[in-house]
């Protein structure tokens, strides 16, 4: 009986020292797991468009279709909806609050589709902080800032306002809110900022010319990331 008990111990032991470690590296990983959207392969998601009240149904259309050029999966494009009230601020100017839509677009998300892109006219603002998560100095400029768009990364939604995009010259207006639409979703894949100055996943770096100077693409590694051929 005691020679079993030792036995028992001893492979106790081994059990302790050898699993886990294992186990420990399991469980640190789970939450991961959880939070991340990148589980499930670019081919078989799907992207819906929901544009807000006012943004023109033409241009919604030819989003769609630079999406689905990019990313090679299905886009679709939602009946238009009325912006939040409970997003809408007013700390230096008239705006509505992108992280409060990106809230709202995840919850009106069909549960058909894995990525939601926001589309409005109004002009959009979050906070900026720095690495500490303090918000950026000076504070009264970044407290409110006004934003080309916002996603999670990764997540399910995502947003763009036409607002900051009609400056001179005005021929770029088109190409520049495909640019910005490819960058959210590819943000919402899990795409971060990208080094290469030509690649759409570029940091605008808070200015317009930075959208201008980029392509309406992907760059090879970026494509990599997130499986796309």
């Amino acid at each position: 009986m005691k020679k079993t008990l030792g036995l028992f111990f001893l492979f106790g032991l081994l059990a302790f020292f050898f699993w886990r470690p294992a186990l420990d590296f399991v469980l640190s990983i789970i939450p991961s797991w959880n939070n991340n959207w990148n589980y499930k392969a670019i081919a078989d998601r799907k992207i819906g468009v929901q544009a807000y009240q006012g943004f023109s149904k033409p241009l919604s259309e030819q989003i769609k279709q630079s999406l689905e050029k990019t990313y090679g999966i299905p886009v679709y494009v939602l009946p238009e909806r009325q912006l939040p009230a409970s997003a809408f601020v007013h700390i230096k100017s008239p705006r509505y609050r992108a992280d409060s839509l990106l809230r709202d677009l995840k919850a009106h998300k069909p549960d058909t589709l894995d990525h939601i892109l926001g589309l409005c006219t109004v002009d959009i603002s979050t906070t900026k902080r720095d690495a500490s998560g303090a918000v950026k100095e000076p504070h009264d400029k970044y407290l409110d800032w006004g934003v080309f768009g916002l996603g999670y990364r990764p997540g399910p939604s995502c947003v763009i306002s036409s607002f900051r995009l009609h400056r001179a010259p005005a021929t770029a207006f088109y190409e520049r809110i495909e640019k910005i639409s490819i960058h959210e979703i590819g943000h919402n894949l899990g795409l971060e900022h990208c080094e290469s100055p030509q690649c759409v996943m570029a940091d605008a770096a808070e200015k317009l010319s930075t959208v201008d100077g980029v392509k309406a693409e992907l760059c090879e590694s970026c494509k990599r990331k997130i499986g796309l051929p």
